[in-house]
């Protein structure tokens, strides 16, 4: 029995195609780059950002692998030798926060275990529950080399960690030193700025004075329990108001000291009174005040956020002194003014949720002035190009104006710091292949995460051996990620590339040539996802209901370079309805025996590529129009998908593919074909199904990329071949302008016919005699069997039975061709006459109505804005509703078969 006898299931059912897809590629090696078995093949590469060791996929992950995906996909059709590489970060104080609240189950904390126990627990969770993403993404059908699968804690990636820190350390880029850096108080560590999330909290403001009489001074301040570390107040060098004051000193309540007015140009003399209290050990800004004024610097607080400074607010948690200062202040006569609630940005650990504070800490840091540089000149010079172009300027605005990175952080699981200190206060940094001395004691603290996932393009590959891999895949093709973490991954990833790499070619040291940005995914009303709103899309909930295809055509289709996209249940279940359109196509074809074959007989045993590499079909006169219009229109796609896929416009290639398969191929050219195929000329037929079969061998492929999964079963049903996935990319180039001239006035004429029809009432599948005339002198001559097929129209000689023959009752004339349809028998001409004057009535009543109420000065200069606006739009409504009828009207004839 030949696969077209055994045909498709009637229905597509995604989950039982999904699974068996993936294992069978994975099985074959179709995702290794040894799967292209050509050596002089050009090298694709893309690094998978490592998603988090406790992370699970959420619709962001789906959007970014989504687009990897099918860049790699159409890369290894195209057939180059396509790495994909997979893996995954320890994501530092997540795991560790997880570990430490399942011991907190056991009555246990992780000091009741001690360091190296409890990071042993930690590889024991990993070992269990780590890495549930890796099975999602198989899910989500991404085809990523699972042979070459990192992790940022694993042996390879470590030396790369300990390597680059060296060189940075005796190259004196990485220091030690006490600096304001986020703290929280939960976690007890520092944190980076990407572990910060910011919400707009509702505070209190209250302004202070400071002395007393003509030499006071008022700040305002929403953190008033850290006014116990002040050591100054700053106003501005030209601010005349304070002049008097600068160089003076002023008390500071509730503590008895005295502490300088100082004039910096830091301080904005338009907000608030223009002075400000200056806490050099809890405010970054007021740490660089109190630099450059040499003040001291006063820490209040310890690093659980209680108050250790000598009186009645000592041992008091942040929180609960904040009010009792207030209230000290406010018996004191202190307090000027107070403003409750007070709405302003809050910084809180990503983490535990727990209010960041800015603290004095002696931490570890990289000095990036240089590396930054670096990092802003590849792009600048060209070595790397952003898409879009616009979001350069952002990029720029990170790269040079960065501050130092503070690379350490308080936890136990990490990479460990590599410095070592000696019993005599001895430092020494120590390398992969180094050993410490006897006696000494490594530094307790580990690096930020961010650290090694900056090393992911080249540590992956092996770096810092020179391996085959670093030398055929580095430096890596495309970077494709989301705007907001442009900053915190790939300007480091850019740094430390550089940096590592400055011993190649300037070309070559660059981790990647292009970075991709796409933006975030929204809501259908454009708002940002949030588990309180309720309006979270689970991408895994999307494929168990739509199928994987829907979901990921679902967001390729809405995604614009750099911008924010909105996605929404319809539009998945419009995506699923793509794919049953596709399995539709396809039983058809295979009903109707369409098959596609090479006709160059490329079947030679051992090629990389299906025996299917895309041939032509015969394009000779022999050809109807139909079918020469349906190969140049497919030219035509395969080229503009290429054009937009390599711009990463992948939402106008979606929109491109999708009109083609589903406009073009299926609601027009299948039904165009219906005709040769249940025709008595077999040459015909015969034809006709050839170029079915490799159109849609061609249109399976061009969608193979966002849909894998449907049109893989569909592409093997079709061709008997292993996988669409190692077919040949399209190339396809046909123009016939004559055929898609004729073709496109075909579907004009049927177009405004269906719409005529609607508007007489008929229904769409119902049969009308109608008479064609002058269709004999025009070029749609040719298509009068076609014509009437797609209009449901009947011969002349078929008129109803009783109804004295055929009798023109309403006629339209389109394209050259008058189409006269005899409506006896479905349409009670009289009735139908009587009804749509009625309406025009009504509408014209309407338009007159609103005509004068716009007219009305004393209506128009009273009434609310929306008032008249919606008395404009009634009046377009009347005005089209009043065109449509009159219409209709014209093209009802008198019984005479003469307008009335």
């Amino acid at each position: 029995m030949t696969r077209q006898q055994e045909g498709l299931p009637s229905q597509y059912a995604p989950a039982e195609v999904e699974a068996r897809r993936y294992e069978h590629w994975e099985k074959a090696g179709y995702f290794t780059p040894e799967a292209q078995e050509n050596p002089d093949a050009p090298s694709y590469t893309i690094v998978l950002p490592p998603p988090n060791v406790t992370g699970i996929l959420h619709i962001g992950h789906a959007l970014n692998h989504t687009l990897s995906d099918i860049l790699v996909r159409r890369r290894r059709m195209q057939g180059y030798r396509t790495l994909w590489l997979p893996g995954m970060d320890h994501a530092g104080i997540a795991t560790q926060n997880v570990v430490e609240r399942e011991l907190a189950t056991e009555g246990q904390s992780r000091h009741d275990l001690g360091r190296d126990a409890f990071v042993d627990r930690v590889w024991q969770w990993k070992a269990e529950y780590g890495g549930r993403i890796l099975a999602q993404m198989r899910r989500l059908g991404d085809s990523v080399d699972w042979s070459r699968e990192r992790f940022t804690m694993d042996a390879g990636l470590s030396r790369s960690v300990q390597t680059i820190f060296k060189r940075l350390y005796d190259d004196g880029l990485i220091y030690r030193a006490e600096r304001i850096i986020n703290w929280c108080p939960r976690c007890l560590t520092a944190l980076s700025d990407i572990e910060v999330d910011h919400s707009d909290d509702d505070g209190e403001l209250v302004s202070i004075r400071y002395g007393d009489g003509d030499n006071s001074i008022v700040v305002a301040t929403t953190r008033a329990e850290t006014m116990l570390g002040d050591t100054a107040v700053a106003v501005h060098p030209d601010d005349e108001r304070y002049a008097h004051l600068v160089g003076t000193t002023v008390a500071l309540p509730l503590t008895g000291r005295r502490i300088p007015i100082v004039a910096d140009a830091h301080v904005d003399p338009s907000f608030g009174t223009g002075a400000v209290k200056v806490t050099p050990a809890h405010d970054p800004n007021d740490f660089e005040i109190g630099r450059r004024h040499d003040l001291p610097v006063l820490a209040v607080m310890d690093e659980r956020g209680v108050i250790t400074a000598a009186g009645p607010f000592q041992g008091l948690d942040r929180f609960e002194a904040r009010p009792a200062v207030v209230a000290a202040l406010r018996e004191d006569g202190r307090i000027v003014r107070e403003v409750r609630p007070y709405v302003h940005s809050v910084g809180h650990c990503s983490r535990c949720s727990t209010t960041v504070e800015p603290r004095l800490s002696l931490q570890w840091f990289v000095s990036v002035a240089p590396l930054a540089k670096a990092a802003g000149d590849a792009v600048r010079d060209g070595r790397v190009a952003i898409s879009p172009p616009e979001l350069n300027a952002r990029y720029f605005g990170w790269v040079d104006d960065m501050h130092d990175w503070c690379i350490s952080r308080q936890l136990w699981w990490g990479h460990r710091i590599p410095v070592w200190y000696g019993p005599d206060g001895e430092v020494r940094c120590v390398g992969p292949d180094e050993t410490a001395p006897d006696g000494w004691t490594q530094d307790t603290d580990v690096l930020d995460t961010w650290f090694s996932s900056a090393l992911w393009p080249f540590s992956t590959l092996g770096w810092p051996d020179d391996t085959q891999d670093l030398r055929t895949f580095y430096p890596t093709s495309v970077l494709i990620t989301a705007y907001d973490i442009l900053f915190f991954w790939v300007a480091r990833m850019m740094m430390f590339g550089l940096y590592a790499m400055r011993g190649k070619a300037p070309a070559e040291a660059v981790p990647f040539q292009t970075i991709v940005l796409h933006g975030l995914v929204r809501d259908q009303f454009g708002k940002k996802m949030s588990k309180s709103k309720g309006n979270v899309v689970d991408p895994l909930d999307w494929m168990d209901r739509f199928g994987t295809d829907a979901t990921r055509f679902t967001l390729a289709r809405g995604a614009t370079p750099g911008s924010d996209e909105a996605i929404s249940e319809d539009w998945a279940a419009g995506s699923r309805n793509f794919c049953n359109k596709l399995w539709n196509a396809t039983r058809f074809a295979l009903l109707n025996g369409a098959e596609s074959s090479d006709p160059r007989g490329d079947d030679s045993p051992g090629s990389p590529r299906s025996p299917l590499a895309g041939g032509e079909p015969p394009v000779t006169g022999d050809l109807a129009v139909a079918d020469r219009w349906i190969l140049s229109r497919l030219s035509h796609v395969i080229a503009e998908v290429d054009r937009l896929l390599e711009q990463f416009e992948f939402g106008k290639a979606c929109e491109a593919l999708y009109h083609f398969a589903w406009d073009e191929f299926c609601d027009w050219y299948l039904e165009l074909a219906k005709v040769p195929l249940g025709g008595a000329d077999e040459a015909a037929a015969a034809r006709t199904r050839q170029v079915l079969g490799f159109v849609l061998d061609q249109m399976l492929r061009l969608l193979h990329p966002v849909m894998p999964f449907v049109t893989d079963e569909l592409w093997c049903a079709l061709t008997g071949a292993d996988s669409v996935m190692m077919a040949a990319w399209p190339d396809y180039q046909f123009t016939d302008e004559a055929a898609e001239a004729e073709v496109s006035s075909l579907m004009r004429l049927v177009t405004e016919i269906r719409q005529f029809r609607s508007g007489q009432g008929l229904r769409s599948g119902q049969r009308v005699p109608a008479r064609l005339a002058g269709i004999e002198s025009t070029p749609l001559a040719a298509h009068e069997e076609s014509i009437r097929a797609l209009l449901r129209l009947t011969a002349p000689a078929e008129a109803a039975p009783g109804t004295g023959g055929f009798t023109a009752s309403a006629a339209l004339s389109a394209e050259g061709i008058t189409v006269e349809l005899d409506l006896a028998g479905t349409v009670d001409l009289d009735a139908e006459r009587k009804r749509l004057e009625r309406d025009l009535t009504a509408a014209r009543k309407e338009a007159t109505s609103m005509t004068a109420k716009l007219g009305n000065e004393a209506f128009t200069a009273r009434a609310p804005a929306e008032v008249i606006d919606k008395s404009r739009q009634r009046l377009a409504a009347a005005e089209t509703d009043i065109a449509r009828l009159e219409s209709r009207l014209a093209a009802l004839l008198s019984p005479g078969g003469r307008p009335p």
